[in-house]
Parts: structure tokens; C-alpha cells; sequence
């Protein structure tokens, strides 16, 4: 009987535990060129297990609750995420006002300089995590939305210590394709085969990636037109694709899981 009794508290203790465990999300500021930023770290607190680091960049509407919770998604009990903010903590582009999207990119994709080092100091600001937060710094790695996927691959071609980037639905130009040999991250990029903003860039970009010294990977999803991970686009050119969704995800666990293994 007193063994039984033991066995319930015990139970009882672990699942209070269970219910007390959430995902954390907490602001980490920094200032650049006299700029203010502000960004969201997540990641789950059920373990105090160090693990990998992702610098996540959303698609051009920036940091909101729609991206807050595609990260927590992707972040899971796997990574600690820092989803990055790259216009400055003045610039929050309404959801579904393309209008001021476009206006928010348009300074970074006029000076791609700009935005490589935007996102060299997001990735110095998630390594200054480790010592608050379970993040194992000798695995980082990079991803990023749409524009998002653009500026990671921009992290690659600086020639970031990163293990990976992986870009869906991403802008695949660049203003100087020399910068591939510079590339010390894993890349893996993933488009629609009917985006029309994207693919008339993707002989160019395998060309790019063919000067580069690492492994890439250039996947073309059939069917899929831009935005594919977005949940709630529904226009002709901008669609969620539940398929091409869960293919890409899955693409991109094995990936980062292979990339921070050291494993082809």
C-alpha cells in the first residue's frame, strides 16, 4: 500500500512538472549603426538538455504572432530559436500589407551589404545566449521565410561558421555570385517549380553553388507556387501547401540533423 501511495505522488509530482514546462520567449535587444532591434528567443524549457541554435528570419511582414508561432513550432523540444528581426524595432510591417513589407526589404535587398551584416550580428546575438539559455553554440545553424530565406542564404555567402542554412521559398539572386567560394555552411534550398518570383533565378543560383566548396542542395517542389509554408496565403502566386509544407519540414530536420552529425 505504501508503495503504491509512493508511486502516485511520484506520478503526480511528474506531471506537475510536465504542465509547469513552456515554451520561453524572451526579448534579446542590441543596437546597430543606431539602430535598435528587437528579437524573440524560443525554445521549450521541459529540459535543461543543451541543443542547436537556429537564427530564424521570417518572411517580409517581420516579427509577429504568426511567425512567433511558426517557430515555436519548428523550435519544439530540438532547438533554441532566435527569430530575428532585420528592419529595427520601429519598422513592424502590418500582416497582409504588402505595401509596407515592400518598403521594409527594399533598403536591405537595395544593399545586400547591409543585409549580410544584419544578419552576422543576429547570429553573434543567438551565440551570447548560451550562457541563459539551453543552446548547445558549437551547432548553429540558419533559416529563414521568403525574404528570410534570401538573407540566410546571405549569411552563407559572408562566410558565416554556421553547420547550415536552409532557405524555403527564398530569393535566390545575389548582387555578387564570387561570394559562394566563401561558404562554409551546408545549403539547402527549397522553392516552388511554379513560383514565378523565385525560379527565373535558379539556373543562375546553381551556378553560383556550383563555385562553392560545400554540400548544396537545390530542391524544386512540384506544384507549389511561393509562400508555400505561409499558413493563411491563398492567392494565385502566394500558397499555403500542406504537402510541400510538411515535405520541405521534414527536408529540413534531416538536413540540420545531418549537417550538425557531420554526416553527409
Amino acid at each position: 500500500m505504501r508503495i503504491a501511495r509512493l508511486c502516485c505522488l511520484l506520478l503526480f509530482a511528474g506531471s506537475s512538472l510536465a504542465a509547469q514546462a513552456k515554451m520561453v520567449h524572451r526579448p534579446v535587444e542590441w543596437t546597430q549603426d543606431g539602430t535598435r532591434f528587437h528579437s524573440v528567443l524560443l525554445y521549450d524549457d521541459a529540459s535543461s538538455a543543451k541543443r542547436p541554435g537556429l537564427v530564424m528570419v521570417p518572411n517580409w511582414y517581420g516579427i509577429n504572432d504568426v511567425a512567433v508561432k511558426k517557430a515555436e513550432m519548428i523550435a519544439g523540444k530540438d532547438y533554441v530559436i532566435l527569430l530575428t528581426d532585420m528592419y529595427g524595432a520601429d519598422v513592424r510591417p502590418q500582416p497582409g500589407n504588402a505595401a509596407q513589407a515592400q518598403a521594409a526589404v527594399k533598403p536591405l535587398y537595395g544593399d545586400r551589404a547591409l543585409m549580410r551584416k544584419r544578419i552576422n550580428v543576429a547570429l553573434d546575438q543567438l551565440k551570447a545566449q548560451a550562457a541563459s539559455a539551453p543552446l548547445d553554440a558549437s551547432k548553429l545553424a540558419a533559416i529563414g521565410f521568403c525574404f528570410g530565406g534570401s538573407a540566410v542564404l546571405d549569411l552563407a555567402r559572408s562566410g558565416a561558421g554556421v553547420a547550415a542554412v536552409v532557405s524555403f521559398h527564398g530569393g535566390l539572386d545575389t548582387d555578387d555570385p564570387t561570394l559562394a567560394k566563401h561558404i562554409k555552411a551546408r545549403v539547402l534550398a527549397m522553392n516552388g517549380a511554379d513560383d514565378k518570383g523565385t525560379m527565373p533565378d535558379a539556373d543562375k543560383f546553381m551556378d553560383e553553388m556550383r563555385m562553392s566548396p560545400v554540400d548544396w542542395q537545390f530542391v524544386v517542389i512540384g506544384h507549389a507556387v511561393h509562400c508555400f509554408t505561409e499558413v493563411g496565403e491563398n492567392s494565385p502566386g502566394c500558397r499555403y501547401d500542406e504537402r510541400a509544407a510538411t515535405r520541405s519540414y521534414r527536408l529540413m530536420h534531416d538536413w540540420l540533423r545531418a549537417a550538425f552529425a557531420g554526416t553527409p
